[in-house]
């Protein structure tokens, strides 16, 4: 009976409280009310002009600093692990991942750096397969590391993944930050492991040739994405996409070019053994310069435009250099 009577009185309070605001409108004058509507309106409208640029210029930071590198790393570290695992902290927590933001959200319209962003970590993605597959086992019959396949797994999540999706769930589901939180948080915790001398680093000539290979089939892949883009829409004048693809191809090689200079500290010895300093060097530079490309506007004119270039062709040019490379490296590892 008490909370009935509460209740009463709740709902009692609210009614007195529609009805004075419904009276005191009604006294209002028509003109003023139309005056006060078009006021809101204009406030409305001048807020949404500002709320998208002003929120897209804010948070829009391409991050393509080639001389990143996480802090120091303690001996018996991998220091390809620490890259991957400082990058995720970078794109995720410092600088905010965008690739899924809602509408709503003023970074919403942003396309450069979600897709830096997605081609950054699908390469850390590939690169975190051959840790788990190849260098974190002592041969392939051995058992997987726990901590490297949670954090392959992790890194293969959809990176437009908010905290609700319909089309996956109408109940709250994992975010792509969450998820590549909890990854970042695997490979510190094996590369802690690695410093007790709990785990396993394998740095073998095979192991590295692998790793190469495999980053050379992501890079012929993405020099396909390029070819077919410049041939489906050569010479548009308007292309919304170029930019999108160009910024995608970016980010992976950055990620790509961060990795192989740790990777040359992982396998030092066996790159000095090979005499492979000169050839690995001149692989890594070829990475950097499709890694620092950054024009002021992305065209996607024909290579052999006179006043439009394609910059799609120029980067392709890049990764089939690197590509080159890559196997110029691998046939010396074969030997």
């Amino acid at each position: 009976m008490q909370w009935a009577q509460g209740a009463r009185r709740i709902s009692a309070a609210f009614r007195n409280w529609f009805a004075g605001l419904f009276g005191r409108l009604r006294s209002v004058d028509p003109e003023d009310l139309r005056l006060w509507a078009k006021r809101a309106g204009i406030a409305l409208l001048a807020f949404l002009l500002l709320y998208y640029p002003l929120g897209m210029a804010w948070r829009h930071a391409i991050n393509d600093d080639l001389d990143f590198a996480p802090a120091a790393i303690l001996p018996g570290q991998s220091q390809s692990v620490a890259v991957v695992a400082a990058l995720i902290n970078r794109e995720v927590n410092e600088a905010g991942w965008v690739a899924n933001n809602p509408f709503f959200m003023p970074s919403a319209p942003l396309d450069n750096m979600p897709n830096y962003q997605m081609g950054l970590v699908e390469a850390l993605g590939r690169f975190s397969v051959e840790l788990k597959d190849q260098i974190g086992r002592t041969r392939g019959s051995s058992q997987t590391d726990p901590d490297l396949q949670e954090a392959a797994g992790l890194l293969q999540y959809s990176g437009t993944r908010w905290v609700w999706d319909p089309s996956v769930s109408l109940w709250p589901t994992a975010s792509s930050e969450a998820q590549y939180r909890k990854a970042r948080k695997a490979l510190l915790a094996y590369n802690a492991r690695l410093a007790q001398g709990a785990a396993v680093f394998e740095r073998r000539n095979d192991n590295l040739m692998a790793t190469l290979d495999r980053i050379a089939l992501d890079i012929g892949s993405s020099s396909a994405v390029l070819d077919q883009h410049l041939t489906a829409n050569r010479m548009r004048v308007i292309d919304t996409q170029v930019d999108d693809v160009f910024y995608g191809v970016k980010g992976q090689m950055y990620a790509y070019t961060l990795i192989l200079k740790a990777l040359r500290t992982d396998f030092a010895d066996v790159i000095k053994e090979r005499s492979l300093e000169g050839a690995y060097d001149q692989m890594t530079h070829s990475f950097t310069q499709a890694a620092a490309l950054d024009p002021w506007i992305i065209v996607n004119g024909a290579p052999d435009s006179q006043f439009f270039p394609s910059h799609l062709a120029a980067q392709g040019f890049y990764l089939l250099r690197a590509r080159t490379q890559l196997r110029e490296v691998t046939n010396i590892l074969l030997k």
